[in-house]
């Protein structure tokens, strides 16, 4: 289409109408404040504050930092909607997209934003007011006479920048005139919003020295690592690059330790909220920030056996427009070469894992001296089912005689067919490791260990070598020292 010989118009958006729509990005609290973050650390600052006035009648938020600053006029051109291009190109460590993120974010939680601002000894303050917009029509943000009125102003350093929430309609739940309720949603929000960014800046806040240090309210945030770096128990299982015009993408396939090896406190932190099944996959980072956290965005089913499976995936900013990186930084749709890399980076280590968790499994039951539940493979299904020849079941049948070893051996059955497997796969998929086995007390116990110990010496066991021969039963090892006492006492009376 040929526009030589058109006439332009110049057609400039309403500006009550617009700047609303720029409210409606998606973001939530969490994404927005790691948006203003990202701005923080794009300008070197070493220390961001967040703190919050959740108790007043008027609440408001500022995220403070000590970084280089801006002048009067790189303030008001950073308050301009769309201050740049995202076909630009920008330096490896910046994390901006759009020149959107201060406005769009700040405004998704608030209809005043105020940015106070220090550098080169100059210090600036201006504010954008949705309300005021609303009514004059105009793109016009507001030049403060005094500075130090801003909320925080006192935490500004020699350079740096303190941007303030003010009126926080989308934050208080609809509990505008409920005060108590009001901060109590308020402090859920930033709770929520605490552990996103520990987790998402988690690269930025390790390492000794730190790049950057987070703090709440004064409380200095530890980060989340989601592939447990540094932990004894951790699997590196490959490392791969794919080299492309715009960079180089890395993949790294990591296996997290067991539940077991780690305190519940490491565990609950990697897992998050919706636990590890949830939370296993893919790890995108642009520029070591986190932009997306677990799934495998359609290359394999979220499974038991892979619930510690995680890939991380490293882009850099040049590659924004392939990845269709988001207004938010926090989704990105796989370009075709990646996704076909990865997919078959994927299907190994889920298939790898697969195989490990299930020779796992067979491998606890192979080396079970004598269990009590047989593990049997019949017509393609796996069935579990006790084992009547069982030295603790025969010792019994023995003892009561007559007719009842009959009656006894069905209400065995009947408990193997009870088995509440739907209720168990519903409860692991939930969370393995929260699915434990009942406490088993001295009695039962020392029915087992002297049923055990006898059927091995009538088949002709040296006493000298039972106790490492029923070490290998999973029920008496998880109960060790109570089992090691019966089984002496057990051989010292034999004897």
């Amino acid at each position: 289409m040929n526009f030589e010989n058109s006439t332009e118009i110049d057609l400039p958006p309403h500006a009550a109408s617009l700047i609303e729509g720029l409210r409606d990005f998606g973001y939530s609290l969490e994404t927005s404040l790691a948006d203003i973050v990202d701005n923080s650390i794009t300008a070197s600052a070493k220390r961001i504050d967040i703190f919050a006035d959740t108790v007043s009648d008027d609440p408001w938020i500022a995220i403070a930092d000590n970084g280089h600053g801006m002048t009067r006029a790189e303030l008001l051109e950073a308050l301009r909607p769309g201050t740049k291009n995202p076909r630009d190109e920008r330096d490896a460590k910046d994390l901006g997209r759009f020149g959107l993120g201060l406005k769009s974010a700040s405004f998704s939680q608030c209809r005043q934003l105020t940015v106070l601002t220090r550098k080169n000894g100059e210090t600036t303050a201006a504010a954008w007011d949705l309300d005021r917009v609303g009514e004059t029509n105009r793109w016009s943000a507001v030049i403060l006479d005094d500075p130090s009125t801003v909320p925080s102003a006192q935490h500004l350093g020699d350079s740096g920048t303190i941007v303030v929430w003010k009126k926080l309609d989308r934050l208080d739940g609809g509990y505008k005139n409920d005060g108590t309720k009001r901060t109590q949603t308020l402090n859920a929000a930033l709770s929520s919003a605490e552990r996103h960014l520990r987790l998402v800046f988690h690269r930025y806040m390790s390492g000794s020295p730190s790049r950057i240090s987070l703090y709440l309210n004064h409380v200095k945030l530890e980060p989340i690592d989601p592939f447990a770096e540094g932990h004894p128990a951790r699997q590196l299982d490959s490392e791969e690059f794919l080299k492309l015009s715009k960079g180089v993408v890395s993949f790294k396939c990591v296996t997290l330790p067991h539940h077991k090896k780690m305190s519940q406190q490491e565990w609950d932190d990697i897992g998050g909220p919706e636990g590890h099944q949830r939370s296993q996959g893919l790890y995108i980072y642009r520029a070591d920030r986190l932009i997306i956290a677990g799934g495998w965005l359609g290359l394999a089913r979220q499974a038991e056996s892979t619930k510690l499976c995680r890939i991380a995936v490293d882009i850099p900013n040049s590659m924004d427009a392939d990845w269709k990186i988001d207004v938010k930084k926090a989704s990105a749709q796989l370009p075709p070469t990646v996704r076909n890399k990865l997919k078959s980076i994927v299907e190994r280590f889920v298939s790898t894992s697969k195989r490990t968790y299930t020779r796992r499994g067979r491998k606890l039951i192979a080396e079970d001296q004598l269990p009590v539940w047989n593990r049997v493979l019949q017509d393609d299904k796996i069935i579990f089912r006790p084992d009547l020849s069982h030295p603790v079941f025969q010792d019994f049948r023995d003892r009561i005689g007559g007719d009842l070893q009959s009656d006894f051996d069905a209400c065995i059955r009947l408990i193997g067919s009870s088995l509440p497997v739907e209720t168990i796969h519903a409860d692991i998929i939930g969370g393995a490791e929260k699915v434990a086995s009942d406490h088993l007390d001295d009695e039962a116990l020392g029915l087992q260990v002297g049923a055990l110990i006898t059927s091995l010496l009538e088949g002709g066991i040296s006493a000298d070598v039972i106790p490492d021969l029923l070490k290998n039963n999973v029920v008496l090892r998880s109960h060790w020292d109570r089992t090691q006492e019966m089984i002496n006492k057990y051989l010292e009376e034999d004897a």
